[in-house]
């Protein structure tokens, strides 16, 4: 039995002082086999649309300034929280991109990474993004303080994004679902259909939330350049 709402994103369940709930991130490793068959199935071909789709997407964000094949950290980064979150739809799974230690991890080390690579390879452009183009000469100053401040929030924004948008549906979810013992019929009737019809909406939330997160990722990379 839960003590509190927040129980169900406690990493608690463990066999021999081993947690397991993290066992729920890499269960996709199990799917990749499945990918090389010699004749694809639709999965596969609807698959291979969406990853040539996104490929087409965040070439056009990087530019003509973007690496050869710096696409694919981002779509294998989409790819890993896309399924993340929608493991954690399944019953009794543990949603590890509720949690901020996993979100602060993907966010923190690529935005620390650009940060470096830009400030080494292209300082002058690196300077040059701290004040707009067209600001005041008295107003410089106080967007320099403000572009930075903004500058290093960008992962914790990253991060805390994914992370409520994935505790705020499931919250929901189950706020609802644990009032279904004290209703009568009619009421518990209604309360599937909208159970039902928010499983829905946190399924293109989980699409939605890992498209932002890459896309946020990709122009963050290409401001470096």
């Amino acid at each position: 039995m839960m003590t509190n709402l927040f129980s169900m994103f406690d990493p608690s369940t463990n066999i021999l002082n081993l947690s397991l709930n993290w066992f729920s991130s890499i269960l996709g490793l199990l799917l990749i086999p499945y990918l090389f068959w010699l004749i694809p199935n639709r999965f596969s071909f609807l698959w291979n649309k969406i990853l040539l789709t996104l490929h087409k997407e965040f070439k056009t964000l990087l530019g003509t300034t973007g690496h050869l094949g710096s696409t694919f950290i981002f779509i294998s980064l989409f790819s890993m929280i896309v399924f993340n979150n929608f493991m954690g739809l399944f019953p009794y799974i543990f949603t590890s991109t509720s949690h901020m230690t996993m979100t602060l991890a993907l966010a923190l080390p690529l935005w620390l990474s650009f940060m470096i690579y830009g400030w080494i390879n292209h300082t002058t452009h690196m300077f040059a993004h701290l004040v707009p183009q067209g600001t005041p000469s008295v107003l410089m100053p106080f967007m320099v303080c403000i572009e930075t401040i903004s500058n290093f929030i960008r992962p914790g924004t990253l991060a805390v994004r994914l992370a409520a948008n994935m505790i705020a549906g499931h919250l929901l979810l189950t706020l609802l679902g644990s009032t279904g013992p004290s209703m009568n019929l009619l009421f518990v009737n209604i309360l599937i259909i909208v159970q039902i019809a928010l499983l829905t909406l946190e399924s293109a939330v989980a699409i939605i939330q890992s498209y932002v997160f890459a896309v946020l990722s990709t122009l963050y990379s290409s401001e470096v350049n």
